[in-house]
């Protein structure tokens, strides 16, 4: 989706935005004498756009700084009178791509597809993207040759002319650091207030207008939604609405979640009486449901386009309303739970009895086998490739037997895996989700698996609104990350610290839950419906690098051992990544890269 498109006439800048997207409050120009900015999504506040595009336009201006990225959900242009800035806050949730050839970059957009074209394609990006799903928001490489994709907290430095100068990472701004919990009995109660402290920051700051909070009746979602609810309730004058928005199923295993689901919405509307629930039935909904238009018609291929019906169900339901911000509960697993890969640490620095001890408390806590938390998070970080290997020797026979992460899956064709780098793609992915620290790089990672976020900006000119994560939120991470094991690790009590950050608002039920029902069932649906259309549409598939990639039939089998329910969710997120960037190819020359209705910026000069 082209929001904002930046190129060259008679060797001068010209910006320009899309007007629907104004209109919508989605895109946000801001003029000075210094320069214009053209800011998608907001900057500081999503309340106050403009305040938060001047800020950013005015920081960023000054001669000789280097001012840290500020936080928000944004991707900017700025155009000054002798250079031109691009740039994206950490989260990276929103695009931005470049066209550049010899060092001078000729466009701008965040769209990758207007910038491409689709008889120069660059295989290695496909190679990164099968190696997992964290592939593309941290990777340069774009499906497009010669198309660069800005970095989440980059700032790239080009001249009025275009010609490239720098790319730097910048840091966002992070609050100061208080003194670390102590390892006695008050270690739990101060990680809790400071975790509080982030998180209330992190939700008053995504809130809008009209804010609709998704509220699935589990801790994570149900924590925001509270937060955003007592947030209002303490503003004068009526400062803004709350939509709580839900999912229904009343039959299948998401059915256990209702009980759940009408607690949490009772307790919110405590606080917040005027607050709306809108609960959406999705029992007819499905994984993979008009799997051909949400995987093809997406600007990239999207990985998790199999789960895109029931978010688009939920996201319809906000737009009628006129929301302007949805809140999720995204990205609090990984990051408000205790980090597992504390146990590798205590292996390198030669703590083996303390991890063998913490191994078992964990392995007993979580109900499973010492060797299964040993290996998770001590063996596989420290040999990633090789790990997978053996385990997919271990448990071979089936296509999807021990296809892990890394592994190449079987129907990716050996010669085109040698050929466009899948071993150096397997690494470097390897090497960002585990690191020289895996306990840090887990923070890293969690940010982009953790949220549909291709899907938001897929609908976000229809629906108006963008998604938003606050357990993504720089703070919120920083906090987290710098507690001590002792505070985070309570056996057979997962998040802890969220747990007790929010005990004055979680009603007991939900406080005290420590499984949710997963998404199993709408998926094993979605197969037994779709699986046969699926199988054709590999089958049928005409573009020539789909037959140079895969092995069809392979990948056939392997959709049909899903089915039968073979393998497990890391073989199956290599099956729907893998399908997904067949539909979308098969789409690729079906789609414009039209602006649509422009606004043209006049550039500083």
């Amino acid at each position: 989706m082209d929001a904002l498109r930046l190129e060259w006439a008679e060797g001068a800048p010209r910006l320009r935005t899309s007007e629907a997207m104004a209109r919508q409050g989605l895109v946000t120009t801001v003029s000075s004498r210094a320069g214009t900015a053209a800011v998608v999504g907001w900057v500081g506040s999503a309340r106050d756009r403009a305040a938060g595009a001047r800020s950013l336009l005015d920081d960023s201006g000054r001669q000789g700084a280097a001012p840290p990225v500020p936080a928000g959900d944004y991707a900017a242009v700025l155009v000054y009178h002798d250079r031109i800035l691009l740039m994206r806050d950490e989260q990276a949730r929103i695009p931005l791509f470049f066209r550049e050839s010899g060092g001078r970059v000729s466009a701008v957009s965040t769209s990758v597809r207007c910038l491409g074209s689709v008889t120069e394609l660059e295989p290695r990006y496909f190679c990164r993207y099968l190696t997992g799903n964290m592939a593309q928001p941290h990777s340069d490489l774009t499906p497009f040759a010669r198309v660069h994709r800005v970095l989440g907290g980059e700032v790239v430095e080009l001249s009025r002319t275009g010609q490239m100068r720098s790319r730097t990472l910048r840091r966002a701004r992070r609050a100061t650091d208080p003194p670390e919990p102590t390892a006695d009995g008050s270690c739990l109660d101060e990680a809790a207030r400071e975790l509080r402290l982030a998180l209330e920051n992190a939700v008053g700051c995504r809130m809008g207008t009209t804010t609709a909070c998704h509220v699935s009746g589990g801790t994570d979602s149900t924590s925001v939604a509270l937060l955003a609810a007592r947030l209002l309730a303490a503003e004068r004058g009526g400062a803004g609405d709350l939509v709580l928005l839900a999912g229904r199923f009343s039959r299948g295993e998401l059915a256990a979640e209702q009980p759940y689901l009408d607690v949490a919405m009772e307790e919110i509307r405590r606080h917040t009486p005027a607050a709306r629930p809108v609960i959406v039935d999705a029992d007819d909904v499905a994984d993979f449901d008009d799997f051909q238009h949400h995987a093809g018609d997406a600007d990239e291929p999207h990985a998790h386009a199999f789960r895109a019906p029931f978010w688009a169900r939920l996201h319809a339901a906000a737009a009628e309303l006129g929301c302007d911000t949805l809140l999720t509960g995204c990205g609090a697993d990984p990051i408000a739970d205790a980090n597992p890969f504390h146990l590798h640490r205590l292996a390198r620095t030669g703590a083996l009895r303390q991890m063998a001890e913490q191994a078992r408390a964990w392995a007993a806590g979580s109900e499973r086998g010492l060797w299964d938390i040993v290996r998770a998070y001590v063996v596989q970080p420290a040999l990633p490739l090789a790990a997978e290997r053996i385990t997919a020797l271990l448990r071979g026979g089936t296509v999807l037997g021990g296809l892990g992460t890394f592994n190449r899956p079987g129907w990716l064709r050996s010669g085109f895996a040698r050929a466009h780098g899948y071993r150096e793609a397997g690494i470097a992915e390897s090497r960002f989700v585990f690191g020289r620290k895996p306990e840090q790089s887990l923070y890293d990672a969690a940010n982009y698996v953790s949220a549909p976020d291709l899907l938001s900006w897929q609908r976000a000119q229809q629906d108006g609104f963008f998604l938003s994560h606050p357990f993504l939120d720089p703070e919120v991470v920083a906090t987290m990350s710098r507690l001590p094991a002792a505070a985070t690790f309570q056996p057979g009590r997962p998040k802890a610290v969220l747990r007790e950050a929010m005990a004055d608002l979680l009603p007991a039920p939900i406080r005290g839950r420590t499984v949710k029902v997963p998404f199993n069932d709408l998926y094993a649906r979605g197969l037994r419906t779709h699986g046969d259309e699926l199988i054709a549409l590999c089958r049928s598939a005409r573009h020539p690098l789909i037959a140079e990639m895969f092995d069809v039939e392979t990948l056939c089998r392997a959709v049909r051992e899903a089915q039968l329910g073979l393998g497990d969710a890391y073989s199956w997120d290599r099956v729907n990544s893998s399908l997904a960037l067949v539909a979308w190819l098969e789409r690729l020359d079906r789609r414009s890269g039209a602006l649509g209705a422009p606004v043209p910026v006049t550039a500083a000069s």
